[in-house]
Order: C-alpha cells, then sequence, then structure tokens
C-alpha cells in the first residue's frame, strides 16, 4: 500500500482546500477551507459561477455575498466527499463572542435552505477565549465547531471543556515558529508534532470527546509521525505525495501524558497561560491577521473581478 491507504487506516483523512476538483482523486471523508484557500480557489476559472451566484444573491450586501460564497464553495464541496466541511466565521470577529455566535447561525442557515444537513457542517472559530465561548453556545444548538489557529495545551484544554466537536493544531505553523529560533532543526525535534502527541496523549488519557484534527503540514514526514490521530487534514499537495510514496508507516501516538492535564480554566489563567506562551500569543494573533488579509481581498475580487499579487 501507499502511504495515503496506510493513514487511511488509522486516521480520518481530510482535504485541506477550497479547490472541489483537487480533492475529488484523493477521496478524503471530510474537507476544511479558510478564508486562503477559498481565495485561492476562486482564481480559478471554473469556479466563476459560484462568485456570480454569491454576488447575484447578496445584491449590495457584501457581508453577506462573503458568507453566501463560503457556502457555495461548501456545497461543491459536499458534492465530493461524503462526511463533512469546515467553513470559517470572518476573522475579525475572534475576539466577539456574541457576533461570531450570530455569523455561524447565519452560515448554517444558509446550508439548510441549500438542503445541507447541519451534521455536515463545521463551524470554523479561532481559539481565542471568545471563540471558544461561541463554541460552547453553538454545541447546545448542535451547530458543531472546529477550533482553529490552536497552539497550546491551554487552548486545547479550554476548547474540550467548552465540549468542540472538534481542534486543528497547527503542526506547521509551530515548526515555522521554532525554526526561526534554530534554523538547523531536523523532523526528528519537530515541536508541532511533539505538541499534537501532547494534546493527543492529555485528551486519550482523561477521555476527553473532543477529537484532534492536525493540520497545517509542511512535510510528509510531519504526517507519518501522527499517524493515528483522529484526523489529519492535508493539502492536495501532500496528499500526493504521500500517494507516490511507499515506505511504511507505523502509528506511535501514546495515551499517557508525561503530567496531568490542567482541566478548568477560568478567563484570567486562560488569557495569563497563553500571554505566557510567546510562540502561541505569536501565531495565533498572526494567524487572525492572515486570515482577515486574505477575506479582505476575496472582498476585492469579487468587486473588482481581480486582486493584486497574493503571497501564499
Amino acid at each position: 500500500m501507499n502511504q495515503l491507504e496506510q493513514l487511511k487506516k488509522h486516521s480520518i483523512i481530510v482535504a485541506d482546500s477550497g479547490d472541489a476538483e483537487a480533492i475529488k482523486h484523493f477521496h478524503p471523508q471530510d474537507a476544511t477551507t479558510n478564508p486562503s484557500l477559498i481565495l485561492k480557489a476562486s482564481h480559478k476559472s471554473e469556479y466563476a459561477h459560484l462568485i456570480e451566484r454569491a454576488k447575484s444573491d447578496a445584491g449590495s450586501d457584501r457581508e453577506k455575498l462573503l458568507d453566501l460564497l463560503f457556502v457555495n464553495f461548501g456545497i461543491e464541496i459536499l458534492k465530493i466527499v461524503p462526511g463533512r466541511v469546515s467553513i470559517e466565521v470572518d476573522a475579525k470577529l475572534s475576539f466577539d463572542t456574541k457576533k461570531s455566535i450570530e455569523r455561524a447561525r447565519h452560515l448554517i442557515e444558509l446550508f439548510e435552505k441549500s438542503g445541507v444537513d447541519r451534521k455536515r457542517v463545521l463551524i470554523k472559530l479561532a481559539s481565542t477565549w471568545e471563540g471558544i465561548r461561541a463554541a460552547e453556545i453553538l454545541e447546545k444548538e448542535q451547530i458543531h465547531c472546529n477550533m482553529t489557529l490552536l497552539f497550546s495545551l491551554t487552548q486545547a484544554m479550554a476548547c474540550a471543556e467548552a465540549k468542540a466537536t472538534l481542534i486543528s493544531p497547527f503542526v506547521g505553523r509551530i515548526l515555522d515558529w521554532h525554526k526561526m529560533k534554530t534554523p538547523d532543526m531536523t523532523i526528528d525535534e519537530d515541536p508541532g508534532v511533539a505538541f499534537v502527541r501532547e494534546v493527543y496523549a492529555a485528551f486519550k488519557s482523561e477521555n476527553i470527546e473532543t477529537k484532534i484534527m492536525a493540520a497545517s503540514f509542511r512535510n510528509t514526514d510531519e504526517i507519518g509521525h501522527l499517524a493515528g490521530c483522529d484526523l489529519l487534514t492535508i493539502s492536495p499537495a501532500l496528499l500526493q505525495e504521500l500517494e507516490n510514496a511507499n515506505a511504511s508507516i507505523t502509528p506511535s501516538l501514546t495515551t499517557i501524558p508525561t503530567s496531568p492535564p490542567k482541566l478548568h480554566w477560568t478567563e484570567p489563567e486562560f488569557r495569563f497561560a497563553l500571554n505566557e506562551n510567546a510562540m502561541a500569543t505569536e501565531k495565533l494573533a498572526e494567524g487572525i491577521r492572515l486570515f482577515d488579509r486574505d477575506y479582505k481581498k476575496l472582498q476585492s475580487l469579487i468587486d473588482n473581478n481581480h486582486v493584486s499579487r497574493i503571497d501564499f
């Protein structure tokens, strides 16, 4: 078996892309999107009709327009994957619980009006204190949440306490931050992989129901080291590399934590612990900025039918 086939025996494989056609070949269970991925896909001519449909349905309401565009892409993806698609709430709402809830409800309403069961949609929220509180309320309404931009055990445990359906620790972005400090780092020292291992052990030792979906991979070695994680969301380019490779993959995650995890977080405790973690603080803030940037570029694309050069 190739490596992708091996991984499918141990983890749920999720395609990390807004491009439905790129996803189709790999037969993933689910798919994840974000403003950056939707922006990239929106430049392809085969998706022009999704933009035009969103513009027609939204009229002059630019905020509604982008919600419609995200939903249109989500519906196209759900024609291909048998499971769920993750759709992100506007990053500028990352520190506004009330508005995050309102936007999530609106996205679900749009999907349901199009005949899509809410069980097939995960609402992506930044793992800020406010985003986590929004997820806690939404989950009680059977609006299931994927907590993104997650870089610390503090965030992970707070999301679990809120009973979020899914968390997405960002493996590659953690590696990026540490490589700035240690340029000659090797994969055996990969701090992103080590972080997911830590979260996995903490969750499994406490029988936490929230699932872990490792995300933001930089190479297939990282993926192989995390075989057995609940879910793995992988870009089409890395899915292709895995399909072309035949080396053996053996799950090596442990369910024994190095120390008992802190299970309950008050807001002051959460904010202080996150502040003490320079990497998590910086990468969370950067991620919100980047998603907001690409959200605005999508607005420009729709308004002007073009955008300036995109830096991916």
